[in-house]
């Protein structure tokens, strides 16, 4: 297929960006949209023109630093993947594609589709472990009753990979999904429970730092999502905000 590519452009944080147009042919529809854009920047090199910068790394939807703003959604039309598993089947011959990078006052921007994320890793370092050593001193797996309910819910608030998919996807830039996975996966569990309350005020004290906007309740961040996060940690998360302030 032949497409039209109209790219954002920037050449570092101080620079002012630009859509830029592009055209490529003969795109396989077996084609990864990462692979897409790799042909693309090959042509670019042939040209002697500087590639196009954008995120990846493990292309198999685990890492989540292939975040791309495609035709104004996170990650793209497809659901529940992220941008590496996006295949070009998605699109038909002949498209406009709008590829953008994520926008966020935490999330700037250091050079054409790659933004800086490492406020979220700020606030996972605030709170989103447990202190207990448990080293050469692990314990059965039965000794602790668990319910499955818990550690179900538990594993799937795991699962969030802190792509900022749910940042870029909402209207005031709210990281409320990615912070309340990573309190509830510790919150459903009793190994979470002794640091429960520093946990989350410090959490939370952090994403307020670095700039993040507050919850708008339409749940364009769990549709958005590429591992279906539920709104039901946020639920928790304010729950357990709450419990932690009185």
């Amino acid at each position: 297929m032949n497409l039209t590519l109209k790219i954002w452009r920037q050449k570092s944080a101080k620079d002012k960006g630009q859509i830029v147009t592009y055209n490529v042919t003969d795109i396989s529809d077996h084609m990864s949209f990462l692979e897409m854009l790799d042909v693309l920047n090959e042509s670019l090199v042939a040209k002697n023109e500087e590639p196009i910068a954008f995120d990846h790394d493990c292309r198999e939807g685990i890492c989540g630093t292939c975040s791309l703003h495609i035709n104004g959604e996170a990650h793209g039309p497809d659901r529940l993947i992220t941008t590496c598993q996006l295949h070009m089947r998605t699109f038909k011959d002949g498209d406009t594609i709008f590829i953008e990078p994520f926008r966020s006052k935490a999330f700037p921007i250091i050079k054409d589709l790659i933004v800086d994320r490492s406020s979220l890793d700020r606030i996972q370092q605030a709170g989103g472990y447990i202190s207990v050593n448990t080293s050469g001193n692990s314990q059965d797996a039965n000794a602790i009753p668990i319910s499955k309910v818990n550690a179900d819910e538990s594993m799937d608030a795991a699962a969030c990979i802190g792509c900022g998919a749910c940042v870029a996807s909402c209207k005031n830039a709210s990281a409320m999904l990615f912070v309340s996975a990573k309190v509830s996966q510790y919150a459903l569990l009793p190994q979470g429970r002794i640091e429960a309350k520093e946990r989350v005020t410090n959490m939370i004290k952090q994403m307020d730092k670095e700039g993040f906007g507050n919850c708008t309740n339409t749940g364009a961040c769990e549709v958005e999502c590429p591992k279906g996060i539920s709104l039901n940690n946020i639920a928790r998360l304010n729950r357990e905000y709450l419990m932690a302030s009185i």
